[in-house]
């Protein structure tokens, strides 16, 4: 049995607990009280439902420049989602002040050409662990305690679903989604016209069709023209599978640079904003010297 003396010095050690715990949450997230201004705590970076594009990282103090789409976006839920130019990434971020402390989780394993791949690794060390961000109108900077690592980081705006050129990067079965056929190369693309007219590049030949927009719902009026060039077999492949796609309706969905064209059976493509590209003509989302769609198949 506990004797009066140890139950007395318990009831001391628990009540200096306490006040400690209670001194502890009094100092985060603001001053501890008048007088005290050298304590306060700076507000959070307000960081959460940005999207921003990353311009360069810095390793070791070795400065390089980001390949194109390479972005990087903080959701209200904690989480930081990215591509580095190749790959997806996914990390967990806590923001305290002007520290946001990043957690790396996941990346997808595409394979990336060397100078790509080169980049995606040295921006995973730069965007890890606390990193001091500083804001300035439209430009973010985020370094490492000791000013080795960091990232440039520039703020991006939304992009409409009429005028932009999107490039197809993937393919969506269900759940699932794929990157394109290996081989199939990076022609695959397509813009929204004021005038009711889609047109772009399945990913060999040019095409385009009339399509309507009503609520969240594209409906492409095929089968789509295309031009009559030869193709690889990746090609082939990928540009059957779009074309078949891209005949009746489709359920869009449009997240800032992405965009997620699904059909009734769940089969549909994912594209990126191209920004290279955007606000021009069809003929410059297809890049096939300019050649104009003849009929349909």
């Amino acid at each position: 049995m506990q004797t009066q003396t140890q139950r007395t010095l318990a009831s001391a050690a628990s009540a200096a607990a306490l006040a400690l715990l209670l001194a502890a949450c009094g100092t985060e997230g603001g001053s501890t009280g008048a007088g005290s201004g050298s304590d306060t705590v700076s507000p959070d970076l307000p960081v959460a439902g940005t999207h921003w594009t990353i311009g360069a990282v810095t390793v070791d103090g070795r400065r390089s420049a980001a390949p194109d789409g390479a972005r990087v976006e903080f959701g209200a839920d904690g989480r930081a989602r990215g591509n580095s130019g190749c790959n997806t990434f996914g990390a967990t971020v806590a923001v305290k002040g002007d520290t946001l402390t990043v957690s790396p989780q996941e990346i997808t394993e595409m394979g990336c050409p060397e100078d790509r791949q080169r980049f995606e690794t040295e921006l995973v060390k730069a965007f890890t662990g606390p990193l001091k961000g500083k804001q300035e109108g439209e430009a973010l900077t985020l370094t490492s305690p000791d000013g080795r690592n960091g990232l440039e980081l520039t703020a991006e705006a939304d992009l409409p679903l009429r005028g932009t050129t999107w490039k197809i990067d993937g393919l969506i079965s269900g759940d699932t989604a794929s990157s394109l056929p290996a081989g199939s190369g990076d022609k695959a693309r397509l813009v929204l016209g004021a005038d009711g007219r889609v047109s772009g590049n399945l990913g060999c030949n040019n095409f385009a069709a009339t399509a309507r927009v009503e609520g969240k719902t594209l409906t492409v009026e095929g089968p789509a023209a295309t031009t009559r060039m030869m193709c690889t077999g990746p090609q082939m492949q990928l540009e059957t599978k779009l074309y078949e796609l891209l005949d009746g309706p489709l359920t869009y969905r449009l997240d800032h640079r992405t965009l997620t064209l699904t059909n009734a059976e769940g089969e549909g493509l994912g594209a990126t904003a191209d920004t290279a590209t955007t606000g021009g003509t069809s003929e410059g989302a297809g890049g096939t010297g300019g050649q104009e769609p003849s009929a349909s198949r």
